[in-house]
């Protein structure tokens, strides 16, 4: 009989690199509706781009802290891994997929 417990740490990580997946890919979709609908696009010194690209930073920090709190997941002993290995994986994934495109942006714009 398993009597292990999840790791509290590990389901923290889960469900911050599921808020920072959903809420990075949300922003994203809606930098993308503010560039079509406004004449000309967002400027860099616009009041939305600035507000999209601080609520990127704080997403990227949100998928760090979740990677950084299943690192620690994993390291628990006795405790069961499940959780910790996703949210170590999703967060590495949204670290990696939202870094990627902003240095596609900087690149090409």
């Amino acid at each position: 009989m398993d009597t292990q417990k999840h790791s509290g740490l590990g389901i923290a990580s889960f469900v911050g690199s599921m808020l920072g997946g959903i809420l990075g890919a949300g922003l994203l979709v809606v930098a993308g509706v503010l560039e079509t609908i406004t004449p000309g696009g967002l400027g860099e010194d616009s009041v939305s781009a600035m507000i999209i690209g601080l609520s990127l930073f704080a997403v990227l920090g949100l998928a760090f802290t979740a990677l950084v709190l299943g690192i620690c997941g994993l390291c628990q002993k006795e405790r069961k891994r499940v959780f910790a290995t996703l949210g170590t994986i999703f967060s590495g994934l949204t670290i990696f997929g939202l870094g990627a495109i902003v240095v596609l942006g900087i690149v090409a714009g």
